[in-house]
């Protein structure tokens, strides 16, 4: 399934420049606290509840973590990165890694793929971008032999954990106390055997 209007295309590491273009920051209006947390393990319904101040949060901003920055930190010869484009405007882009055995941030997932980074451009959220991402990502580890894909995510970002659920993948662990330098956030990993299917958002 494709979104009308919408190429993806593979690009190379070198252009990391222009996929950081896209920012991946979002205003963080509502979590999943514990009981939303339990729900989702269970596979059951679950209702993220507001904050009381909202906040913006910048996965970009921390130290090493802006796409710019990979290449010092990691061996990208074997990543994997679309973009999307609406006409000739970049809406978004996705980084995939099969082999993941040089990050340890979902490490039981390393028999499989991983999902590094997804962003949309804030204009283009909503309209199915990150699910034809997505798509595009599990189309492609398939084809380099992964029967499984992880993504880590964080209870703050419940669009996030929408797009996820929508897509097909299953709360699998859910970790308190996972990042040391951000004690309110608990590490949530996603997983999807791959060959399912799931709608678009």
């Amino acid at each position: 399934m494709t979104l009308e209007g919408v190429t993806i295309e593979e690009e190379q590491p070198l252009g990391l420049t222009e996929y950081a273009r896209v920012p991946i920051g979002f205003s963080v209006t509502e979590v999943f606290d514990d009981r939303g947390i339990e729900a989702l393990l269970q596979g059951r319904p679950a209702q993220p509840v507001r904050v009381r101040v909202p906040y913006w949060k910048d996965y970009d901003r921390y130290p090493g973590g802006r796409p710019t920055d990979w290449p010092a930190r990691f061996d990208m010869s074997r990543w994997t990165i679309l973009a999307a484009y609406r006409e000739a405007h970049r809406i978004g882009g996705v980084v995939l890694i099969v082999d993941a055995s040089q990050t340890d941030l979902v490490g039981d997932c390393r028999a499989g793929a991983v999902i590094w980074d997804l962003r949309v451009a804030p204009d283009a959220r909503g309209q199915g971008v990150g699910s034809a991402l997505l798509r595009a990502a599990e189309r492609r580890a398939e084809r380099l032999g992964a029967r499984t894909i992880c993504v880590e995510t964080q209870n703050v970002n419940v669009p996030a954990c929408r797009v996820y659920q929508r897509n097909g993948y299953v709360l699998e662990r859910a970790t308190h106390g996972a990042y040391a330098e951000l004690p309110d956030e608990v590490q949530m990993i996603w997983r999807k055997p791959l060959g399912a299917t799931g709608p678009s958002d």
